[in-house]
């Protein structure tokens, strides 16, 4: 005999009140979508003549396409997007008209926010009720909706015009303090009661330098030459956005643009824009001999600006994701992307690709050509730092020389400059090492604890030492004393972690870049 077990499963069943709620909010969703097509019909109205335009029918196109944004987790944007998106950013740019922020009459700049134009819009909502007498649709709820939405509306207005009066108010007080050009996004701050995020609380006060040695003075007063506001600085650990190069121009990536400063005359003399709002500067690499300045962006391409000529010289193409680092070897540029992969690209003949390197599949964050251009090490989030030969034809197949790895990502590296085969590596958040490589034998020098994460590093070759930019808890820089590590001087001041540093051609200043939207040049020696 057979036996048969049949499962029976507790099936809900609806009452008559879920059933009524349920076609009562099918009903409302007709409804509205019904006034949903009507109010679109009001706006897409032919013209006159009875037969659309031209120009009409190309910016309905145009709206549509720049509409097309993509997924906020995915780096790749299509070029259809790109190039239309571009055209009408141009577009917006040559409608503005210049805005004087200080008029001649003395009278304050107060801007009127405009009218915003709704459609109106009325629905009744269905109020459930908790005894089994019939649903009753009313009024009521619209109108204390519509009561609470105009409210909301007034006070975001209120908001707005707040913050623009503030906005006018500091241009007014820090006029005499600024002497830059309109609209920068580079500021030099030349106050004492500055009401910029960076110099709240009294940050202006606390740029010290604590120099430990075996004097009796032992604690030395030291304030940076200039402080720069910073607009548009994107807080990201795996960027490589400041570069300083032979002819003491620093470039500083915010947002699309790249921004030029003079390390000289402390001003913003250029400014290399994308031109898109769909894109961002990522990374960036000065050439080691000229002006050309090579740009990477979020979509995965490079570009080449000359700085003199103020000219793009080409466009490469090949990753699919963030270019997060660049580096140069004479005319071979190596960039890394988020995707672990490294390109080589020979700036010099049409077909620029010429090698690609298989990192890892985790995001590059760091790459650095050394200084006698035999060896090249990138950094991966994962912590894998890989060594690789000078062979710019190489496939992905390729193995490196050494794959060391670390307790976290490896973003802070750079070579010594006197000697080529000695590495420096700064580990992140939940490592904070800095670590000095013998890359011969593979095997560390020396190594020191720094008790919070390494965002930055480079050497200093007047001192024979090391400075590192460090992050949480105290955000300041450290100087260290090669090969013993021995911590020799603290720089205090900034109130976000220092992602950045930069070291000027004559080794005498250092420029420094932190979250907290304050830059600052430092006089070392």
């Amino acid at each position: 005999m057979e036996w048969k077990l049949e499962r029976s499963a507790s099936r809900k069943v609806k009452t008559d009140e879920d059933m009524l709620w349920e076609k009562v909010m099918k009903t409302l969703g007709k409804d509205l979508k019904q006034m949903r097509k009507q109010s679109l019909q009001k706006f897409t109205k032919i013209p006159d003549s009875g037969k659309p335009t031209y120009s009409r029918f190309k910016s309905c196109i145009v709206k549509k396409l720049t509409s097309s944004v993509p997924v906020a987790s995915s780096p790749i944007i299509t070029r259809w997007q790109q190039t239309h998106a571009r055209n009408h950013v141009e577009q917006t740019f040559t409608e503005c008209q210049p805005l004087n922020l200080f008029p001649a009459d003395g009278s304050e700049l107060v801007r009127t926010p405009a009218k915003i134009s709704t459609i109106p819009v009325s629905f009744q909502v269905p109020i459930k009720n908790s005894t089994n007498e019939p649903y009753v649709i009313t009024n009521a709820t619209a109108k204390c909706h519509e009561t609470t939405y105009l409210q909301g509306r007034n006070k975001r207005r209120a908001e707005i015009a707040k913050k623009q009066k503030c906005l006018t108010q500091l241009l007014m007080l820090q006029e005499g303090g600024f002497d830059i050009p309109e609209n920068d996004s580079i500021k030099i701050c030349g106050n004492t009661e500055c009401i910029w995020k960076g110099c709240q609380n009294g940050v202006n006060n606390e740029f010290t330098a604590h120099r430990i040695s075996t004097n009796t003075e032992s604690f030395i007063p030291f304030v940076p030459e200039v402080r720069l506001h910073i607009t548009g600085l994107r807080n990201d650990y795996y960027l490589n956005i400041l570069d300083w190069n032979q002819e003491n121009l620093i470039a500083i990536a915010l947002g699309s643009a790249a921004h030029i400063w003079n390390g000289e005359t402390h001003r913003s003399t250029e400014r290399v824009n994308l031109n898109s709002s769909l894109k961002y500067i990522s990374s960036v690499a000065w050439i080691k001999e000229g002006t050309c300045l090579a740009v990477g962006t979020s979509d995965g391409e490079v570009q080449l600006w000359d700085i003199e000529t103020k000219k793009r010289l080409r466009n490469m193409f090949g990753h699919l994701s963030v270019v997060g680092a660049m580096s140069w070897n004479h005319y071979i540029l190596s960039s890394g992307s988020r995707l672990g992969l490294i390109h080589h690209h020979d700036v010099r003949i049409a077909q620029h690709h010429v090698g690609t390197l298989c990192h890892n599949k985790q995001s590059i964050c760091s790459l650095k050509w050394s200084t006698n251009n035999k060896l090249l090490a990138s950094g991966s989030s994962d912590g894998l730092l890989n060594i690789w030969p000078n062979d710019p034809g190489a496939t992905v197949h390729c193995k490196p020389l050494k794959a060391i790895p670390h307790a976290s990502a490896v973003k802070a590296m750079n070579w010594c400059p006197w000697q080529s085969e000695i590495l420096a590596t700064g580990g992140g958040m939940k490592d904070g090492f800095l670590r000095v490589w013998d890359i011969n034998t593979g095997k560390i020098i020396e190594t020191t604890d720094t008790k919070s994460q390494i965002c930055s590093l480079f050497w200093l070759p007047k001192t024979n030492e090391l400075m590192t930019g460090q992050g949480l808890p105290k955000n300041q820089m450290k100087i260290w004393k090669y090969p013993t590590l021995t911590n020799s001087a603290d720089l205090y001041g900034h109130k976000g972690r220092v992602l950045h540093v930069a070291l000027s051609p004559d080794h005498s200043r250092i420029f420094s870049l932190a979250a907290d939207g304050m830059a600052c040049v430092w006089k070392y020696c």
